[in-house]
């Protein structure tokens, strides 16, 4: 029997921050995994992430995001075997192209590019890249979405920069890796959680810190 597909049930659904402006100012903890969570850019070896080619190229593209995106700052960040954390600061005017008539006024301010915009350019790059590498031209890199978190305050910042630092000396644990320590007897492991916004949920809709379980 043929399956009919109903649009209203099986339309995405967005898990963005409903009418927030994710081109304004300010800091956002980004996260992406790999397709199917693989483990591609390389291994943690005694707390700390060595990684492979493909590793180098994430990493390579993530710090060239402010030459193409120059209203970008970028703060710490950690490549793990299978996904990346990250901060970014949206700090000034988006694309710039090389000036053909005079620089525009106030008034004229050039425009600000969107998170999301931002990165799909990280995940098109890289992926490019690392299929070119690999000879295997539209094979999936990047899960389809990506975790994605507001930061409001200095506190906060600490605290995320602080989670993504260690975040290599605490993979035996984390919930993306396929060989992890299930800590059980009442103790549960934790590691940053986001503050609710004011719906009572984090900014994604529905995420993990650890993860991308927004799916594909």
């Amino acid at each position: 029997m043929k399956r009919v597909c109903n649009p209203e049930k099986h339309r995405r659904h967005s898990i963005r921050l409903k009418g927030y402006d994710y081109s304004r100012m300010g800091a956002y903890f980004i996260t992406l995994c790999t397709y199917n969570r693989s483990c591609i850019f390389g291994q943690i070896v005694d707390g700390e992430m060595i990684i492979n080619e493909f590793g180098k190229i994430v990493k390579s593209v993530w710090s060239d995001l402010p030459r193409h995106y120059p209203d970008i700052k970028l703060d710490v960040s950690a490549l793990m075997p299978n996904h990346i954390h990250g901060i970014i600061f949206i700090v000034g005017a988006g694309l710039k192209p090389a000036r053909t008539k005079p620089a525009p006024t106030d008034i004229d301010c050039a425009k600000r590019y969107p998170l999301s915009e931002i990165i799909r350019g990280f995940k098109t790059f890289s992926a490019r890249r690392i299929n070119e590498t690999r000879n295997r031209s539209g094979t999936h890199v990047w899960q389809r979405n990506y975790y994605e978190h507001i930061i409001r305050n200095e506190d906060e910042l600490g605290r995320i920069r602080e989670y993504i630092v260690n975040n290599p000396a605490q993979w035996q644990f984390d919930r993306n890796n396929p060989d992890r320590i299930i800590v059980r007897a009442g103790f549960v492991r934790a590691g940053f959680k986001p503050a609710p916004t004011d719906t009572g949920v984090c900014d994604a809709g529905r995420c993990d810190t650890d993860g991308c379980d927004a799916g594909v």
